[in-house]
């Protein structure tokens, strides 16, 4: 971080701590063992420059704060053992696409941009029938909970405020376009519908929600999303590995770049990419439904 970064985070984050505290500055001064005079010059905005480290220790400490959180290195305020135990958290993951955790993590995350890897398509790309197909099997989910869902994610996603980035594997584009994998039992009509779904979509919300394409030949990546400077959350399967320091949020940030630099579609060629894709699987005509893409459309 550049040093003028640092000096703005903690003049900004120490005003913010002695406002939460109740204390006076006088009081802050006493606590922390150093003069008012060299407190004030540390409150106001035309101060560029940082105390001396056992003078920031002090001040945390008399304000309970995390000394890291302080000079901008986490974005946890908790102090001494409580923030080595939650600066990794371990969060089950819901069986239905319904997870108010994922909610707050978004709406935490307001202004600032998101920054995604999806384990399958993007969840806010997805018409009902998708979200009935894919969670179907585990979670208790009725047609008008699925539509209620994807209404809810496409409205967050259509938010002027909202700037997201979604990295995803081409060939998890192409195994879904052509019925591969665990979506072999879903028909071509529901998989048309899908792209087309998509290819609007795109269209209609870039370039707020950019979608690029990577080669999962060349680079590989577990899902996770970063919300912002606020968290990332990788996926592992019924459960996600929570983050919160501001290290582990960079380090995830530049993984994200790295897949960006490597994509071989860009998000203006995504909709005609599913274009082509969506022409090509047409050309082996029509096919009759399986049982579970009825039910799953029912």
């Amino acid at each position: 971080m550049d040093r003028r970064d640092t000096e703005r985070i903690f003049r900004g984050r120490l005003n913010k701590a002695l406002d939460q505290s109740g204390l006076g500055r006088a009081a802050l001064a006493r606590a922390a063992g150093i003069d008012r005079s060299t407190l004030s010059q540390l409150l106001s905005p035309d101060n560029d420059r940082l105390p001396r480290a056992d003078t920031v220790a002090a001040i945390a400490g008399a304000l309970q704060v995390s000394l890291d959180w302080l000079l901008g290195l986490s974005q946890d305020q908790t102090t001494g053992a409580d923030i080595l135990q939650r600066s990794l958290q371990i969060e089950p993951s819901s069986p239905n696409p319904v997870d108010e955790r994922l909610d707050r993590w978004h709406a935490a995350a307001a202004g600032y941009k998101i920054r995604y890897v999806p384990a399958s398509l993007p969840d806010a790309l997805k018409t009902d029938e998708m979200v009935v197909y894919e969670y179907g099997v585990s979670a208790t989910l009725s047609p008008s909970q699925a539509s209620a869902e994807s209404q809810a994610r496409l409205a967050y996603v259509r938010l002027p405020e909202t700037d997201m980035e979604v990295c995803c594997p081409i060939q998890t584009i192409e195994s879904f376009a052509r019925g591969e994998g665990k979506w072999r039992r879903l028909g071509l009509d529901v998989r048309l519908r899908q792209l087309h779904h998509m290819i609007a979509l795109l269209d209609e919300l870039y370039p707020s929600y950019r979608v690029f394409l990577f080669d999962a030949l060349t680079h590989f990546s577990a899902p996770f999303t970063v919300f912002g400077p606020r968290r990332a959350a990788v996926y592992i399967g019924q459960m996600y590995l929570v983050f919160n320091t501001t290290e582990h949020i960079r380090v995830l940030s530049r993984h994200f770049d790295n897949l960006i630099r490597a994509a071989v579609t860009q998000p203006p060629e995504v909709p005609a990419l599913l274009a082509r894709l969506a022409a090509e699987i047409e050309d082996d005509g029509p096919r009759r439904p399986t049982r579970e893409t009825r039910v799953a459309t029912q």
